[in-house]
C-alpha cells in the first residue's frame, strides 16, 4: 500500500468516559515521541467519576497535533476523528476540517444509543457525513474475537476496543508497535488475561488496517528537528513535580509536599509521593489548610515546603499564606486553575485566579506570582519559583492551569549540574548583641540588598528566636508600635518589589521592528499567541509579541515596552484579570481579548481578533471588529489524512 508523508496531522479521539480515551490517546503521544515527532496533546473530559455513559454530556476526547516541525498547540481542527460512539460522533462532529476522515465503531450505533443522543436517523446511512470521508467498522466485535481465546466475558472483552483502534492508528500512521506492547506487558503484568486480551486487540486493531481494505493510504510524518539530547514525554503536572525536586536539589534541602488532593492539580501530589528515593516527603492532608500548614511548618524546620492546589483550595490557604508572609520563611504554592467559581468546571481550564493570587489576602501581604506557559515550561517556572522563595524568604505563587498540567509535549532533559544551585545562607552564629553586650540571633536583621531575614533552623545552639503571626521588630519580640508596624510592612513590600532585580527584561518578538500592534500574553496562551503571530507574519503583515512569566513584580521594562506600542492586545482565558493589571500599573489602555468556556483559545480565534487590531478594523466599543463567522473554528494549515 502506498505511503504518503504529511507535514502534520491532527487527530481527535472520542468516546464514553469508561471507553479508556485519555489510555488511548496517551499511548499514541507516546508512540509518535518514539517517532521523534513534535507534538502537542488536549485531553477533554467529564468532571462526574461516573459520567452518563452514551450522552454528549458524558464524551471524553483527547486531541493530538503531531508534525515534523515545532508545534506549539494541538490544533484548532483535526483532520481525523475516531469516535467510538454515536455521543462521540455528535459532540466532535463540527471540530472536524470538511473532507477529514471519520472512523467510527459501527457496533454502537444501535437504534437506543442513537436516540439517547438526538439522532433521528442513523448518520452512517442517511447522508449527513457526506462532507468527510467515512469509515465504519466493528471494533467492538474484533475486541470480543481477539479477547475469545482468554475466557473473558464479552462485556470485559469489548473494554479493549479502544486498544483496538489503537492498533489501527498505528497502523495508519505507520508508529512503532513496541512502544505500546512493552506498556501492556508492564501494566497488566500481574493479569496475564487482561495483559493478552489486550495486546491481542491491539494487533487485531493493527492487521484489521490492511485486511478491511478502508483506507486509500498509510501516511508517514518525518521526525522534527530538535536541540540534540534526552527527551521525553511529560505533562505539566509531572514537569512541575520535577521542577519542585529539582529546586530543593539545588538548594540542598528536603522536600517536603503538604497538599489536599483536588482537581487538576493532584498528580502532582501522586508524582511527588514516588519519589521517597530521592528526598521528598509528601503528606495528603485532610483538608486543604492541614496541607499548607504542614508545608510551613516544614519551612520552619528547614525543609522547602510546597503545596498544590487549584482555586478553591487557594482560598482556603489564604490565611497560611499570610502567616508565611509575616514568618518570611520559603514556601512554594502552585495553583492549578480551573473554571470557577465555586466547584464550577473543575476538569476545564480557565485563567482567573491572577488578582486571586495577586491580591487574596489579609492585610498589606504582597508576594512574588510566577506562571508556566508550556507543559515543558512547567519545569522551569517551578525551579525559579523555588529560587526566589529561598533566596528572599518569601512565599511565592506558581499559576499553572488544567490546559497544561494535562497536555503533553517533548520536554529536553537537562543535567542538574547546568543549572545553577540555590543558597539557602542559613544562620549558624548570632547576628546581633544583647543590651549588655552578649551574642544573640535577630531573626529579622535583613540582608542590606534583598532584604531577606536571616533564617535559621530551630534547634541551632544560641539562635533561639521567636516566629509568628503577630507583628515583631528586628528582635523577634512582639511589637504593637505604630512606626514599627508601617516600617515592617513596607519593608515585606519592598523586599517582594526587589524580586525584580532577578527577572530578566521582557523580551520582544518583533522581526520586522515595524509592527504597531503587539500581542501581549501570560501562561497557557503563549502557543496559541505564537501561531497567530506567525501566520499573520506569513500574509505579509507586521505584529509583535511578548509573554510574561513574573505577574509580580512584573519585569521592570514592562511600561517602556508597552509604551512604543500603538495598541497591546492581551488574550486570557478570563474577563481581563491581566488587562486591569497593566492599565493601572502602566497606565496604558491594553486591549482585552477575553474568553471563559473552558476551553483554550483556538489560533483562528486569536488570529482574526489580532487580524482586526493589525488592519484597524474597530467596532463601536472600540475593539477590533471580528465578524461572526471569524470568530468560529477554523481549520490549521495543513494535509488532510
Amino acid at each position: 500500500m502506498e505511503v504518503r508523508e504529511l507535514d502534520h496531522v491532527i487527530i481527535r479521539f472520542a468516546g464514553d468516559s469508561g471507553d479508556g480515551l485519555q489510555l488511548l490517546g496517551g499511548r499514541f503521544a507516546a508512540e509518535s515521541a518514539h517517532c521523534g515527532h513534535d507534538f502537542a496533546t488536549l485531553p477533554d473530559y467529564p468532571a462526574e467519576i461516573r459520567a452518563p455513559a452514551g450522552t454528549v454530556q458524558g464524551v471524553s476526547s483527547f486531541q493530538i497535533h503531531l508534525a515534523g516541525h515545532r508545534v506549539t498547540t494541538p490544533g484548532d481542527a483535526p483532520e481525523m476523528l475516531v469516535a467510538l460512539g454515536p455521543a462521540a460522533l455528535k459532540a466532535n462532529l463540527h471540530r472536524v476540517r470538511a473532507g477529514g476522515l471519520l472512523l467510527v465503531d459501527q457496533a454502537e450505533f444501535t437504534p437506543r444509543n442513537l436516540a439517547k443522543v438526538g439522532f433521528d436517523t442513523d448518520p452512517l446511512h442517511d447522508g449527513s457525513l457526506a462532507a468527510w470521508r467515512l469509515v465504519a467498522l466493528d471494533l467492538t466485535d474484533q475486541a470480543v474475537q481477539a479477547a475469545a481465546p482468554f475466557g473473558l466475558g464479552r462485556k470485559e472483552a469489548a473494554r479493549s476496543k479502544n486498544m483496538v483502534a489503537l492498533g489501527l492508528v498505528t497502523w495508519l500512521f505507520t508508529l512503532p508497535t513496541a512502544p505500546t506492547e512493552n506498556y501492556l506487558k508492564d501494566k497488566f503484568a500481574r493479569k496475564p488475561e487482561i495483559r493478552d486480551a489486550n495486546l491481542a486487540a491491539f494487533q487485531a486493531g493493527y492487521d484489521l488496517g490492511e485486511k478491511s481494505g478502508a483506507f486509500r493510504a498509510r501516511y508517514r510524518i518525518p521526525a522534527a528537528k530538535k536541540t540534540p539530547g534526552t527527551y521525553r514525554e511529560i505533562n505539566g503536572n509531572e514537569a512541575a513535580a520535577y521542577g519542585l525536586v529539582a529546586g530543593a536539589h539545588l538548594a540542598g534541602m528536603p522536600l517536603f509536599c503538604g497538599s489536599y488532593p483536588i482537581t487538576p492539580a493532584s498528580d502532582i501530589l501522586h508524582v511527588l509521593s514516588g519519589l521517597k528515593d530521592v528526598g521528598v516527603t509528601t503528606f495528603q492532608a485532610e483538608d486543604e489548610i492541614a496541607g499548607i500548614g504542614a508545608a510551613l511548618g516544614a519551612s520552619l524546620g528547614g525543609a522547602l515546603g510546597v503545596t498544590t492546589t487549584s482555586g478553591p483550595g487557594l482560598a482556603l490557604k489564604t490565611e497560611t499564606i499570610g502567616l508565611a508572609v509575616m514568618t518570611e520563611l520559603p514556601l512554594v504554592i502552585v495553583d492549578v486553575q480551573r473554571g470557577g467559581p465555586s466547584t464550577g468546571l473543575p476538569t476545564k481550564t480557565e485563567q482567573s485566579d491572577l488578582l486571586f493570587a495577586l491580591y487574596g489576602r489579609h492585610g498589606e501581604s504582597p508576594v512574588p506570582v510566577l506562571a508556566a506557559r508550556s507543559p515543558a515550561d512547567c519545569f522551569d517556572t517551578a525551579l525559579e519559583a523555588c529560587r526566589i522563595a529561598v533566596h528572599y524568604r518569601t512565599p511565592v505563587i506558581v499559576l499553572s492551569d488544567g490546559y497544561i498540567a494535562n497536555c503533553t509535549e517533548p520536554w529536553r532533559v537537562r543535567k542538574l549540574e547546568e543549572r545553577a544551585p540555590i543558597v539557602p545562607n542559613f544562620a549558624t552564629q548570632p547576628n546581633g548583641t544583647t543590651a549588655d553586650g552578649k551574642p544573640r540571633f535577630l531573626p529579622y536583621k535583613r540582608d542590606p540588598e534583598t532584604l531577606a531575614r536571616d533564617w535559621a533552623i530551630p534547634g541551632t545552639p544560641g539562635l533561639e528566636h521567636r516566629l509568628g503571626g503577630l507583628e515583631k521588630g528586628e528582635t523577634g519580640q512582639i511589637s504593637y508600635d505604630p512606626a514599627n508596624h508601617d516600617h515592617m510592612v513596607r519593608t515585606r513590600a519592598a523586599k517582594v518589589a526587589g524580586v525584580v532585580r532577578d527577572i530578566p527584561p521582557l523580551k520582544v518578538d518583533d522581526p520586522s521592528g515595524k509592527a504597531k500592534v503587539l500581542v501581549l500574553g501570560w501562561g497557557s496562551t503563549f502557543g496559541t499567541i505564537a501561531t497567530a503571530c506567525e501566520a499573520i507574519r506569513a500574509a505579509g503583515q507586521n505584529v509583535a509579541r511578548a509573554h510574561l512569566r513574573h505577574l509580580n513584580p512584573l519585569p521592570g521594562n514592562i511600561r517602556q515596552v508597552l509604551a512604543a506600542y500603538e495598541q497591546v492586545v492581551v488574550p486570557e482565558m478570563n474577563l481581563g484579570q491581566l488587562a486591569h493589571l497593566l492599565k493601572a500599573e502602566t497606565l496604558v489602555d491594553v486591549t482585552s481579548y477575553t474568553k471563559v468556556e473552558g476551553q483554550p483559545f483556538s489560533t483562528a480565534e486569536v488570529t482574526a481578533f489580532v487580524q482586526a487590531a493589525v488592519e484597524g478594523r474597530w467596532d463601536a466599543d472600540g475593539t477590533p471588529g471580528v465578524a461572526a463567522k471569524d470568530k468560529a473554528t477554523k481549520p490549521d494549515e495543513g494535509s488532510a489524512a
